[in-house]
């Protein structure tokens, strides 16, 4: 079972990377990414930090931690520069902060963001019909979430990406300990949602597909 949208104190989460990643894995998660906000100001020492605790997190741990960072309320513009950047780094999941409805994001985020070399938008609110073809076009990942607040355009999000066949991934976007729900409660957010088995069993499917062309996983390793 794969997370990999997860804060920690390197940025506005509760917790130490380590922490975090023990929890995961006492939920029963398997991989998670450390995926910290980051614009201009900081993406060079928490890309830095994040990849460096990635390094020495142990190789037979029972859950795998990658290096993710979260390009957060950016001038939309600023998108391609800082994914580029972060790849530079050693980052291997960029998400781009979406147009959630209960933040003040700028407008065109969503399609700027998509432009750029991301893997996940997150919460991307009232996603438009351009941006969720773009999405599919560019084998970018598009958002259900856990998260309180940016959880209330999920069924949109769902809806957009039937109509337009583009991918979904679920995430508990984690800022505190209350955050880290199961694997079990995370598919039933999922359930609840509308969602069918064989929709969840393919989310997977792609999530995996992700991780082995990132070289994140060995081909053919499971871990779900």
């Amino acid at each position: 079972m794969y997370n990999l949208h997860a804060h920690t104190f390197l940025s506005d989460g509760e917790l130490l990377p380590s922490e975090v990643a023990v929890r995961y894995q006492d939920k029963g998660y398997k991989v998670i990414a450390i995926t910290d906000h980051a614009d201009y100001s900081n993406i060079k020492q928490t890309a830095k930090a994040i990849v460096e605790f990635c390094r020495r997190w142990p190789k037979n741990s029972e859950i795998k931690v990658l290096p993710g960072i979260e390009l957060t309320h950016l001038p939309p513009e600023q998108f391609k520069p800082l994914a580029s950047l972060a790849r530079k780094e050693g980052i291997k999941i960029i998400i781009a902060h979406g147009e959630t409805l209960v933040e003040p994001v700028t407008k065109n985020t969503n399609h700027l963001a998509l432009m750029a070399d991301i893997d996940i938008l997150a919460h991307p609110g009232l996603i438009s019909d351009e941006d969720v073809k773009l999405a599919k076009d560019r084998g970018i990942f598009l958002e259900i979430t856990s998260r309180r607040g940016h959880s209330q355009t999920n069924a949109h999000v769902i809806k957009q990406a039937r109509k337009f066949e583009a991918k979904l991934i679920l995430s508990n976007d984690s800022h505190a300990p209350e955050d880290i729900i199961s694997p079990a409660e995370l598919i039933k957010v999922a359930l609840d949602l509308g969602l069918v088995q064989t929709e969840i069993d393919k989310i997977y499917e792609n999530v995996k597909k992700l991780l082995t062309t990132k070289a994140c996983l060995p081909a053919g390793r499971e871990e779900r």
